[in-house]
């Protein structure tokens, strides 16, 4: 997949292995959704940055640990004869992934690339607002991270 990994704000840091592990995991997900050639945008932030997307666009005033804006969901107009597609973007708070790290017990580098599978999950059209989507979704989740031999 073709990923950009970009930082917000710009002085935000993050340790090359995990930017690497971000890059392979976008690729095994390419792979096995046959969206290889895809366009991603994955964006590491902080809470407050997260936050104040949250409510701007989700309506909720609190910080969150992933975002997700699928491109084909947008009023964006279809990019035509182009022999790639826009995923769109997922947005991580690497505050929260640490936190929740913690709170599970286990790695921060589990953490972040759980909630960039999720968030690619949804933007290939995966959601959790009912039991058998959330079952199903938690499915995919578990074999993508089993593949990318990323446990608990």
């Amino acid at each position: 997949m073709n990923t950009t990994i970009s930082f917000e704000p710009e002085t935000l840091t993050a340790e090359e292995n995990l930017l690497a592990e971000i890059l392979r995991a976008a690729d095994v997900v390419g792979e096995i959704y046959g969206v290889a050639s895809a366009e991603l945008s994955v964006t590491l932030t902080d809470d407050e940055h997260i936050h104040a997307l949250n409510k701007k666009f989700r309506g909720v005033d609190r910080a969150t640990d992933v975002l997700s804006f699928a491109f084909r969901e947008s009023n964006e107009p279809e990019v035509i004869g182009a022999d790639f597609e826009i995923l769109g973007d997922v947005i991580i708070s690497l505050e929260r992934a640490a936190a929740q790290a913690k709170e599970f017990g286990h790695s921060f580098l589990r953490e972040v690339i759980f909630l960039e599978v999720h968030g690619l999950l949804h933007l290939l059209g995966y959601n959790h607002i009912d039991d058998g989507e959330r079952r199903e979704m938690e499915a995919e989740q578990k074999f993508i991270m089993t593949r990318l031999g990323i446990g608990r």
